[in-house]
């Protein structure tokens, strides 16, 4: 299996995880080792005090390399207006998205089609984040249910779009697909090379 850091940064990545996976920085690092500059597009919305401190110590802790947008429900404007082939973007985490999306009461069918759009015409590298919450128990709620179901669904339509998906379970990175990126001319410019796995691996990486 090669390694998810040999070749190009492809035009879409999938990055999936359970909480505290190194999904996040794992993420990070692909498009750190890759270009010079990033943009982040964060999705989580600080609701309490608890949740304020994460993403300001989250945002701290990413430094002058990225530049930060706050989307909570506007991701695929985010990836329409930022996409760069200079600049790949990172969007973290679809599943909070979604999480937002429902609790705004939007049609998430709808929703879903327009991210897809937008991905499809993207000009520039985007690496997606997200969490796989089915490998648990059941929710006992209807909601929660949902909830579930519509997160699955939606790594489903990613992981069929994207050019490479990777899981990442205790710091390690599985590589799940790794097409030959028959989609790179839509990049309207060069394609980031990233490093050899010399320049080092997954583990360790404990966000």
């Amino acid at each position: 299996m090669s390694s998810p850091h040999a070749g190009q940064l492809a035009p879409l990545t999938l990055i999936l995880g359970g909480a505290r996976s190194g999904k996040s920085r794992f993420a990070e690092a692909l498009i750190e080792r890759a270009a010079a500059c990033g943009t982040y597009c964060a999705t989580a919305e600080p609701k309490d005090d608890e949740m304020a401190g994460r993403i300001a110590a989250h945002r701290a802790q990413r430094g002058a390399f990225w530049h930060t947008i706050e989307a909570p429900l506007a991701v695929a404007d985010t990836i329409a207006a930022a996409a760069n082939p200079e600049r790949p973007l990172l969007v973290d985490c679809l599943t909070l998205w979604l999480s937002n999306l429902l609790m705004a009461g939007a049609p998430i069918d709808e929703e879903f089609a327009t991210l897809r759009a937008a991905l499809r015409d993207a000009a520039g590298p985007i690496v997606l984040v997200a969490n796989e919450v089915g490998l648990g128990l059941v929710p006992e709620t209807p909601l929660g249910r949902h909830f579930r179901d519509a997160a699955g669904w939606l790594n489903q339509d990613i992981a069929a779009l994207a050019d490479r998906v990777v899981f990442v379970a205790a710091g390690l990175p599985l590589v799940l697909k790794d097409s030959p990126h028959p989609s790179l001319p839509r990049l309207r410019g060069r394609v980031i090379a990233t490093p050899s796995p010399a320049s080092g691996g997954g583990s360790g990486w404990g966000l």
